[in-house]
């Protein structure tokens, strides 16, 4: 089947792309700081070990994109670590990518799903608002590119 998205789970062979969208993504709009480098250089270690995970979107069976649910509290899960290789944008992988993680917290009767990003990321929000995320008006963030908290209730 032509055009066909498929959402993958983490393996230790995907580690590397995990790094690579994620970077590519981060020195076109930020920079990659310490803390990225540290959880990008070991996703099973900061995701998969600590109760999180990590999924991959192929399009047409490539890597196009990935996504990490990442363990706050057995309850709150954070949305991190999105990212769509350029070539596959407009092919409805984000939506695809975000409707997997909340069927996820859904299953896992989360009580909330995070998310920090960047408000000059206008498309990110609004997907995210597409999906009911609501802005958090106090909160901090151990990045410095993260200017925005949302969230959403699951339950």
């Amino acid at each position: 089947m032509k055009n066909k998205i498929a959402i993958i789970p983490f393996g230790d062979h995907l580690a590397g792309h995990f790094a690579a969208l994620n970077k590519a993504w981060l020195r076109k709009y930020f920079e990659v700081e310490a803390l990225d480098e540290k959880m990008l250089g070991n996703p099973k270690l900061h995701y998969i070990d600590k109760g999180g995970f990590i999924f991959f979107a192929t399009f047409n069976d490539e890597i196009a994109g990935t996504v990490a649910l990442l363990k706050v509290t057995d309850t709150i899960f954070e949305l991190s670590k999105m990212a769509v290789e350029e070539k596959y944008h407009g092919k409805n992988i984000g939506n695809k990518m975000m409707e997997f993680c909340l069927a996820e917290a859904k299953k896992m009767n989360l009580e909330k799903v995070i998310l920090y990003s960047n408000t000059t990321l206008l498309a990110a929000i609004h997907l995210y608002e597409k999906y009911g995320f609501k802005v958090v008006t106090d909160f901090t963030s151990e990045y410095k590119r993260a200017n925005i908290k949302m969230e959403l209730e699951i339950i």
